[in-house]
């Protein structure tokens, strides 16, 4: 089954999650990138996880964030938040998602979220179900790199930043 891999949306920055600078406060980019990429998995492979977890009592959580905030994203600028599935196993997941300007030519963050399958009842990881692992084995984009850090500077030496 062929599916989309990157999955892509734009967005506005808001007010009220800018600084004095008018920059987007470094907090907030985590609520725009995750915001957006729950939108996406909805628009693209109509997984909605708050609608899976009240029907399977199993949803993810963040393990862990890593971030590099590359150019300022700024009040009123329109972005585009593009994301992968770069790697899973059986209990998790590891998304990339990136911030661009609205053409893409200047990245601003990049982001790695690991996320764990969570039973809601049981309070612990859950094995992913035969569905979600089909589904993961058909979105998975790997990339080149091994670690976050390498990731940023291979952005960094693109000279998209």
């Amino acid at each position: 089954m062929e599916i989309p891999k990157i999955l892509e949306s734009k967005t506005k920055i808001r007010f009220q999650d800018c600084d004095p600078f008018n920059h987007l406060n470094n907090a907030s980019y985590f609520n725009y990138l995750i915001n957006a990429r729950e939108d996406q998995l909805i628009a693209n492979y109509n997984l909605d996880i708050y609608q899976h977890g009240k029907e399977r009592g199993k949803s993810w959580v963040v393990g862990s964030h890593q971030i590099a905030y590359l150019k300022p994203a700024t009040l009123m600028e329109t972005v585009t938040i593009d994301s992968q599935l770069i790697n899973y196993g059986d209990r998790n997941l590891l998304v990339e998602i990136r911030m661009w300007n609205e053409d893409k030519t200047a990245l601003k963050a990049i982001l790695w979220s690991s996320f764990v399958y969570f039973d809601l009842i049981k309070l612990s990881s859950a094995k992913h179900s035969e569905d979600l692992l089909e589904l993961f084995k058909n979105a998975v984009l790997p990339i080149e790199q091994t670690s976050f850090e390498e990731r940023a500077q291979s952005f960094r030496l693109q000279k998209t930043v």
